[in-house]
């Protein structure tokens, strides 16, 4: 468990040192879902152990399916239900989890029983209403029960949909995934057309699955035929690219730093943070790199000799949205301005990222305008240590603990027990690198 405050200081000997960061979050997530639908058995290996994936196993875990521990927590044996759930005896808790409670929505939709999910008051905040519209078409009843208007707990209906062509308004794999799991459970092709290209974790586990997918040669569109029964099969679930982004971005920045991160996913609609970073001139090489299924490899990164800003272009946002935090880190260490926009996604995150950003940015010295949707970074001068706030947000936080290994003095990070959330084991790694 993540202390609730953090403190760290400049890294005088830099980082240095191999790790293997957790399993990818939101391949988890999806393990789960599927795994728990399918026939038969699976051994599931470096599942990750956060409180938003762990959530979302004990919410299938309620739909029937049975989890068998082995060796460690992280590895398993998920015994599915045949595509026969059974209705929850209570209220699902999804946490603090988005993408748990919007890919599992997809799913009870189409189930013959009522349910209902909740999470916690972060979570209550986050627009529910862009997975509602198309499910909604459908045929879907869901209601959107929370405080705030749209937003969760989400009461469902659950009962027989009808397929649909869906037109995604926004560059989102969350609402792809929603519909393209409702499709799953639905009579006929179910497909969707995205603006730009998300993350195909959820393609890319339907085949491994054995669930009748198709995706066009741009990408761009996805078709699903149902009702399918995923059938199991073993898996290992790759290191996570967005957890292994705060050390690409901690050793770019801090002198005499070497570090090797093993095993990382290298998803191409995944891997945006690495190009962004060599473009800024990271030394960032990759080896053992493997290309069936989801592509994993070993990533070793070397302080940089000179780091530059850069232009983030607005078909990288959408598969770099979750490491925009720390990535404005490392623009704050460049030379010249560092431009981020077409990002308002940001702003319903588990905190409005892009003020949290801006605001401990600006509270380290950092030269930082903000927009709408993004801010352009201006760096090169010396950042200070601070004592911010995470606002209760795993990547904030782990973010700004970062820019504090190469900041004068101490940086504090206050309510930082949500990097739990996404990567337990956080502050081991921490202590592992600097030591």
């Amino acid at each position: 468990m993540s202390s609730d405050t953090i403190s760290v200081s400049r890294a005088v000997n830099g980082l240095r040192g191999t790790i293997t960061v957790p399993g990818d979050k939101s391949i988890s997530h999806r393990v789960a879902i599927l795994g728990a639908l399918a026939r038969g058995s699976m051994q599931v290996s470096n599942y990750l152990c956060s409180e938003d994936c762990l959530n979302t196993l004990r919410a299938m875990q309620q739909l029937g399916a049975a989890v068998t521990p082995t060796d460690s927590p992280q590895n398993f044996i998920l015994m599915g239900t045949s595509m026969q759930p059974v209705a929850p005896a209570r209220d699902i808790d999804c946490g603090n989890s988005g993408t748990g409670m919007r890919l599992m929505a997809g799913v009870l939709a189409a189930l013959p029983f009522a349910s209902r999910m909740y999470g916690d008051p972060s979570l209550s905040k986050r627009p529910m209403k862009r997975i509602i519209d198309p499910l909604g078409q459908m045929g879907a009843r869901l209601t959107a029960c929370g405080e705030k208007p749209g937003c969760a707990p989400l009461a469902i209906e659950g009962g027989k949909l009808t397929p649909i062509r869906y037109e995604l308004p926004m560059a989102s794999a969350q609402v792809k995934s929603a519909v393209l799991l409702a499709g799953m459970l639905t009579e006929g092709t179910t497909a969707v057309h995205q603006p730009a290209i998300t993350r195909d974790h959820t393609e890319r586990l339907f085949a491994h699955f054995g669930i009748p997918c198709r995706v066009s040669a741009d990408g761009l569109d996805i078709e699903v035929d149902g009702p399918a029964v995923p059938v199991a099969k073993d898996i290992v679930v790759p290191g996570d690219i967005s957890s292994a982004a705060f050390w690409l971005v901690a050793a770019t920045v801090v002198p005499g730093s070497e570090v090797c991160l093993r095993h990382v996913g290298l998803n191409p609609t995944r891997d945006a943070v690495i190009t962004v970073l060599r473009r800024m001139g990271a030394d960032i090489s990759l080896s053992n790199v493997q290309r069936e299924g989801e592509p994993y490899g070993d990533i070793t990164v070397r302080t940089a000799a000179h780091l530059r800003g850069t232009v983030v272009e607005k078909h990288e946002i959408p598969n770099l949205i979750d490491e925009i935090p720390v990535l404005a880190v490392a623009a704050a260490f460049a030379e010249g301005d560092t431009v981020i926009r077409n990002a308002a996604e940001l702003r319903v995150k588990e905190s409005d990222r892009i003020a949290t950003t801006v605001g401990n940015l600006r509270s380290m010295g950092a030269t930082v305008q903000e927009f709408e949707d993004g801010m352009v970074i201006t760096g090169g001068a010396p950042l200070h240590g601070a004592v911010m706030d995470s606002y209760h947000d795993h990547r904030i936080a782990m973010g700004f603990l970062m820019a504090g290994l190469n900041a004068d003095g101490e940086t504090t990070l206050l309510n930082c027990a949500n990097i739990n959330t996404s990567y337990p084991g956080f502050e081991e790694h921490l202590r592992t690198l600097t030591r």
